[in-house]
């Protein structure tokens, strides 16, 4: 088992440092590998969400096929969330301590893996273990882009760069339900929703052996800062280049650091707020406002798509106020909050409202520049060294957030809906999402003077 080990940490190790290139061929070779990072992370993890968004999809058919309850489906959500938390944090500091581009090939061939076990079985038990070990590899894949897009961009293009990055999170998480909508019609039965993104995984994962690379000067290049002269606050040449023991990671960079746990505290009620509609929204809106299968994956779609645009134009925003990602979160969680205010209150027979005006317009739109601009906040105040490890952190809390709405909203809509009907249920569950984006708001005005490196 210690010789395995030895090897495995042999085989992830960053790749040493590449003998200096001369300088014209540094000028001619650095944007193509800047070009290859983003496209190759953006792609690769977009491909992630294929085998982790796919399950809420055909939920509902789960249950009608496996006689699988509410609950039982909350449970399957809850154990993924919390194993892809764990996972992110303990894995983020791995990562920053590994090669990027073996690192997040790994983990997308065994979550394909795991996506086609998953298909073939019928049985409860089995179906909660996969998909906890799924969640689990899954956290493979956001800490290696972060490192990558940390070495490869700069500190003051970071809130255009990492929100152009994020939009990979819309993409695939948009593409994952269309995707399963379209296979399970395609082919029939619930199993092709994971069948078929599994496949596509696959491919993904010997994409991103043979296209990315690990940093700069793993291929004979010099650190971004030199490269663009952009040396950010509390620069020393001889120590940003170090790589960090997990002590440095841990306490010294994270856990010591309080506005990381402020921003952590508020990306668990954001992610309330957002995985709500992810994980429930194509249910709810089939069982209270009378959509189909195929309307279900468009409405995860319209939130996933709804958030592209803002994401990039307020991370540049955030850019050119010098790094107050802070402030435009908290702004964006007002008219998230009244967008569910309003779903709450719209009656069924409106459901072109809730998909168009509410879920594509509004949430989508707000929601997904909150958690992408959380997390370049903690970024901003971390050493380039630790970006897995603080995204980590904080991808923990949202985690664990999501793992509370999974199985408290399944557990709400069981409970209040045998008393009341299926609407009571629900309406339960909204009131719930309003208070957590009421949170959210709260913890991150507290934050709002939140610049780039304070001192």
């Amino acid at each position: 088992m210690t010789g395995l080990l030895a090897r495995l940490r042999r085989f992830y190790a960053p790749p040493t440092s590449a003998p200096r290139l001369p300088e014209p061929e540094v000028r001619a070779r650095y944007p193509v590998y800047r070009w290859r990072a983003m496209e190759a992370t953006f792609l690769g993890y977009a491909m992630y969400y294929l085998v982790r968004n796919n399950i809420g999809t055909v939920a509902k058919d789960m249950e009608t096929s496996l006689l699988y309850s509410k609950s039982m489906i909350g449970d399957i959500l809850a154990v993924t969330a919390i194993s892809y938390g764990l996972s992110k944090f303990l894995m983020g500091s791995v990562s920053d301590r590994s090669d990027a581009r073996k690192f997040m090939a790994t983990g997308l061939l065994l979550s394909a893996i795991l996506n086609f076990a998953f298909g073939a079985s019928s049985d409860y038990y089995v179906h909660l273990s996969l998909w906890a070990l799924n969640g689990f590899v899954q956290g493979m894949g956001w800490p290696p882009c972060g490192r990558s897009m940390g070495h490869w961009f700069s500190e003051s293009e970071r809130g255009l760069t990492f929100s152009i990055w994020n939009v990979s999170h819309n993409v695939g998480g948009g593409v994952a339900g269309v995707l399963a909508a379209w296979a399970v019609m395609e082919f029939g039965g619930w199993r092709f929703a994971f069948y078929a993104p599994g496949t596509v995984a696959l491919v993904g994962a010997a994409y991103i052996f043979l296209r990315l690379r690990d940093t700069p000067q793993s291929v004979g290049l010099p650190p971004i800062e030199e490269y663009r002269n952009d040396y950010p606050l509390g620069h020393n040449a001889e120590t940003d280049e170090v790589e960090l023991t997990f002590r440095e990671l841990f306490f010294d960079k994270v856990l010591l650091n309080k506005y990381v746990w402020v921003l952590a505290l508020a990306n668990f009620f954001a992610y309330i707020t957002r995985y709500s509609m992810l994980d429930w929204g194509p249910t709810y809106l089939r069982e209270v406002k009378g959509a189909s299968l195929g309307g279900g994956g468009l409405a995860i779609l319209a939130v996933e798509f709804g958030g592209i645009p803002s994401t990039i134009l307020l991370g540049w925003l955030s850019d050119s106020l010098g790094g107050r990602r802070c402030m435009i979160a908290a702004l964006c969680m007002i008219p998230v909050f009244g967008a569910f205010l309003a779903i709450l209150f719209t009656p069924p027979g409106y459901y072109w409202i809730d998909m168009l005006m509410l879920m594509l317009i509004t949430i989508g739109f707000f929601i997904y520049p909150v958690i992408n601009l959380i997390v370049i906040a903690a970024l901003d105040i971390v050493s380039k060294k630790a970006i897995g490890t603080a995204a980590g952190f904080i991808g923990l809390f949202g985690y664990a957030g999501r793992t509370v709405q999974a199985k408290g909203f399944g557990w709400a809509v069981d409970h209040y809906g045998a008393e009341g009907g299926a609407a009571a249920g629900w309406n339960v569950v909204l009131w719930s999402i309003l208070v957590c984006a009421a949170l959210a708001f709260l913890l991150l005005a507290a934050v709002w003077n939140l610049r780039t490196r304070p001192e």
